[in-house]
């Protein structure tokens, strides 16, 4: 079964940074496409950004030019620098397989408030 470790998150006020890791078991990362997707109280579950095996990565309009995603094949890794945050961006990170529906991890909180 897959599985994923999110960490890195914790409480930042506006504006500041937080730099989110996550690492696959096996070498399931260097194998995938991948992405970060997070989830706000009462809401669905949204892709925040991804990156392909090619490294082409995409955003969520909500976050272009304050979160930049990147892989480590080598490391097993992905990592999610955001930026400049905001109180919406609130939520629970995971990473997972772009586009999968299945095997969540336990996330990691990201809470912005001042």
């Amino acid at each position: 079964q897959v599985q994923f470790v999110e960490s890195g998150g914790g409480l930042v006020q506006p504006g500041g940074s937080l730099r989110l890791s996550c690492t696959g078991s096996g070498s399931i990362v260097s194998l995938y496409s991948m992405a970060w997707y997070r989830q706000a109280p009462g809401k669905q579950r949204e892709l925040v950004a991804g990156i392909a095996r090619t490294e082409i990565t995409n955003y969520a309009d909500s976050v272009k030019g304050r979160f930049t995603i990147s892989r480590d094949n080598a490391k097993n890794t992905v990592t999610l620098q955001m930026n400049s945050l905001k109180p919406d961006d609130t939520a629970v990170y995971y990473c997972n397989i772009w586009g999968a529906d299945r095997g969540w991890g336990q996330g990691t909180q990201v809470t912005v408030s001042s």
